[in-house]
C-alpha cells in the first residue's frame, strides 16, 4: 500500500479538526460540508481506511513520533 507522507496526513488533520473545532460539521453551508467531506474521503484513501474516526487514528498513528520506542511487543511474557 502506498503511504501518504506525514506531511499531508498532519495537513488533513489539521484540516479537519480546525472545521470541527468551528463546529463545521453543523453548518448550513453546503460547502463546508462538502470540504469536510472532502477531507474525510482523502484521508480514508490515505489510510486505507473507510471511517472517518479510523482514518484519524491511522493518519497520527503514522505521523512521526507517534511511536515513541514502544517495545511492548518484543517484551514477550
Amino acid at each position: 500500500m502506498l503511504m501518504a507522507h506525514p506531511a499531508v496526513l498532519r495537513d488533513l488533520i489539521e484540516n479537519y479538526e480546525a472545521l470541527l473545532t468551528v463546529g463545521a460539521a453543523e453548518a448550513d453551508s453546503a460547502e463546508v460540508r462538502q470540504r469536510m467531506d472532502d477531507i474525510a474521503y482523502t484521508l480514508c484513501v490515505c489510510t486505507g481506511t473507510r471511517d472517518i474516526d479510523a482514518a484519524l487514528f491511522a493518519a497520527r498513528h503514522q505521523l512521526p513520533g507517534a511511536r515513541p520506542l514502544d517495545d511492548s511487543v518484543l517484551a514477550g511474557s
